[in-house]
């Protein structure tokens, strides 16, 4: 039964409407309607590693203490093993466990995992081979959010674990990747933009096998020309590639995955030679 002193729910899948209404469905029979937020239902399908990306992101700014859903199960029905994880700071991340919750766990301060036991969190039910998001996930979700502690759904387990991959630095050089591809078709890569402070007006880009090509460094996207391919500071504290008004994975055939390697511009000077 819904209660009105509910922790707040966060719900973050890629599942679409449909799947994931059904989930909400349940989840408002344990709590009030208020106190789910929907944050998206539409992470990369399958993607695990982007997806995790994101929702380390996502879940960041929320209140501590606040339950985290994170759908994104290409595995559901098989071996993998259902979990909620218990932050350091009294947040809960409810999932699969295949990495996607770890580096949010990681951020929230670390936590401790338990595997969450089917007859202990929906005595007598029947699960669906295909929707524990549904059946599993979203009931552990609202018993925990109304007062039930993650250790009493489960036992003590050891997540696997997820390292989202880093940017390396060889002498002036970066080499990174891209992580995620957002809906504007911008790049955001791994390399954080303090790594190069201060930020020159260009830099060399080499993106996938293509030859490195000169790039404008620019704060904001009004300061490309329309159509111009540049490079901007994200939101995500990391450098992004982009084209104003347009797509830049469109433009350079890049998506998640891609290395990228930032490189100083060297100018040549040229020697006049007197008579």
């Amino acid at each position: 039964m819904a209660g009105s002193g509910a922790r707040l729910v966060t719900l973050s899948t890629d599942l679409g409407p449909v799947y994931s209404a059904q989930m909400k469905g349940v989840l408002m029979r344990w709590v009030p309607a208020a106190s789910v937020v929907e944050l998206t239902h539409e992470l990369p399908a399958h993607g695990i590693r982007e997806s995790a990306f994101l929702l380390r992101q996502m879940t960041g700014t929320f209140p501590a203490g606040t339950v985290h859903v994170a759908i994104v199960d290409p595995g559901v029905g098989g071996t993998r093993a259902a979990i909620a994880i218990r932050c350091t700071d009294g947040s809960v991340l409810v999932g699969p466990d295949n990495g996607l919750m770890i580096p949010a766990r990681e951020r929230f301060g670390g936590g401790r995992a338990f595997r969450l036991d089917p007859q202990r969190v929906v005595p007598g039910e029947t699960l669906s081979a295909t929707f524990h998001g549904r059946d599993l996930f979203a009931p552990a979700a609202g018993r925990i959010a109304s007062g039930t502690a993650p250790a009493d759904l489960g036992s003590p387990f050891r997540a696997r674990y997820l390292e989202l991959a880093g940017a390396k630095r060889h002498g002036p050089e970066v080499d990174g990747e891209v992580l995620h591809v957002d809906r504007f078709g911008n790049l955001v890569t791994n390399v954080p933009t303090d790594w190069i402070d201060p930020v020159p007006q260009q830099l060399g880009a080499r993106v996938g096998r293509a030859p490195s090509r000169e790039l404008n460094c620019v704060r904001t996207y009004s300061e490309l020309r329309p159509g111009e391919l540049g490079l901007v500071g994200s939101s995500f504290g990391t450098f992004e590639l982009a084209v104003r008004e347009g797509r830049a994975s469109d433009r350079l055939a890049a998506g998640v995955g891609t290395p990228i390697r930032l490189s100083p511009v060297v100018r040549t000077r040229v020697r006049v030679k007197r008579a």
